[in-house]
């Protein structure tokens, strides 16, 4: 489901802006489907793959019928073969047997829901009777005529003349079902093209998004595969990254994992980030805070500012509006210590330890050091100074980042302050994520995380809720 990106090429490629990069609400946005590559993705299931998901609900694993080539096969390797041979995802074959015939869950289907599986050859005025329609009768025959004819027919018509032969494509306008319907990207017109009204496409998205996304664990950095715009997915939000200061300071570039606009789509969008981490806000009244991820603290004086080794000149002009967006937290005096944060090493034993606030939270790892505070520089410090700080949790992790015991296979992925096992390599790989991408470090660092629920494995089960759209 997922495309690979070159993460070399990432800031290059990251839309930042004002606005959130993402065009795509969750559920339905009748000018978008799916993806151009999600449409083509031939690989995105193999054949027992394919015969998994039919087995897990319905019958239409257990059937077999004579393929286009006239020799008997099961469903699962027609589909595969016409997948293959007309170079189209058999996540979208899957998709329209169920949207045009309910074949996916249906337990007892009928000859004619097996003869007009994929719909194919039906017009609006005419019916499965009609002399013209009888050559495209059958299982093999709809799956791979429709097929041919969304991959050879539309998919070809729109790469080469940019419409289909019904005037669909890529930024063209057309009315369709009393609305004008203008598609995002090819795969969107050859399916309207397909079926052309909303209401059939919105039952191939919502089906879709049901079996072939995730549940991206808090945390995850999702950059989209078409715009290059990244996201932060939080609190079941997506949250837009709008600036390549806001990224650079606040997140690790090489936890980002490529996902496509679909897969974005099911969340719905949060509240952008915009601003560099530990930037100086003045509000209308003239009062300066710092801001710390999601949270400004203000202070009490320009003495307290120069205080903190800041300058008022570098405060950013922002509007009670979008200082209501953060948590306040509590005031910066002339007496708070390092209220920016800082590592300092204790000179006689080698500890470091992250001090904010007046605390000191000891770091268990040099890995935890490196993930969390790459843009700091470690000070010394005596052992009687960092005494005068009351010891408090220890740091650990941010969440998204991928953690290992040396040693150990076990992966998982910190989410809400929780190591969530990822129960295996299909998994692990499903959800876009690579092998370098994992920190090995010692066990202390990980134990510190509480051990919360495995992640969402790889569906190839179709949910017991899911019906008929």
């Amino acid at each position: 489901m997922v495309r690979r990106l070159l993460l070399s090429g990432l800031i290059a490629l990251v839309a930042f802006s004002s606005t959130p990069t993402g065009v795509f609400a969750s559920d339905f946005t009748p000018n978008y489907v799916i993806s151009d590559a999600e449409m083509t993705d031939v690989s995105s299931m193999t054949e027992p793959e394919i015969q998994a998901f039919l087995d897990a609900y319905g019958t239409l694993g257990s059937r077999s019928f004579e393929d286009v080539d006239g020799i008997v096969r099961t469903s699962a390797e027609i589909i595969a073969g016409a997948a293959n041979r007309n170079q189209i995802s058999p996540r979208v074959i899957l998709v329209t047997l169920q949207k045009e015939q309910s074949l996916i869950d249906d337990a007892s289907p009928t000859q004619d829901q097996l003869d007009w599986a994929m719909g194919y050859g039906i017009c609006d005025d005419c019916n499965h009777d009609t002399e013209a329609a009888q050559r495209f009768r059958g299982f093999a025959k709809q799956v791979n005529s429709a097929t041919l004819q969304l991959g050879t027919g539309y998919m070809a018509d729109l790469a080469a003349r940019g419409r289909t032969v019904a005037g669909f494509g890529t930024g063209i306008s057309v009315a369709v079902d009393d609305i004008l319907l203008t598609p995002a990207n090819n795969a969107t017109a050859a399916l309207y093209t397909y079926t052309p009204h909303t209401h059939g496409n919105a039952n191939f998205a919502r089906l879709w998004q049901r079996w072939f996304t995730h549940d991206y664990p808090d945390g995850t950095l999702l950059q989209n595969t078409e715009d290059g715009g990244i996201w932060l997915i939080q609190y079941g939000m997506r949250r837009p990254i709008t600036s390549r200061s806001a990224f650079l300071t606040r997140f690790n570039e090489r936890a980002v994992v490529p996902a496509s606009p679909t897969s974005l789509a099911v969340f719905p969008t949060g509240r952008p980030i915009s601003l560099p981490n530990y930037s100086l806000l003045q509000s209308p009244k003239g009062t300066v805070y710092l801001l710390v991820d999601d949270s400004i603290r203000g202070f009490v004086s320009r003495e307290a500012m120069r205080a903190a080794g800041l300058n008022p000149e570098d405060a950013i002009d922002v509007s009670f509006e979008d200082l209501a967006a953060y948590k306040e937290g509590s005031p910066i005096t002339s007496d708070s210590v390092y209220p920016q944060g800082a590592l300092l090493q204790d000179t006689k034993t080698g500890g470091v330890y992250f001090v904010e606030n007046g605390s000191k939270s000891p770091i268990m790892s040099r890995e935890i050091m490196n993930t969390k505070f790459k843009n700091l520089k470690i000070q010394q410090a005596e052992p009687g100074e960092l005494d005068a700080y009351p010891t408090v949790d220890p740091v650990s992790f941010p969440d998204g980042t991928l953690i290992s015991p040396n040693g150990k296979s076990d992966i998982f992925v910190v989410s809400g302050g929780k190591r969530l096992p990822i129960p295996n390599g299909e998994t692990f790989l499903s959800y876009g994520w690579k092998w370098d991408q994992v920190i090995k470090t010692n066990d202390r660092s990980i134990e510190i995380l509480p051990l919360g629920d495995p992640i969402q494995e790889i569906q190839t089960v179709v949910p017991n809720d899911t019906q008929s759209l």
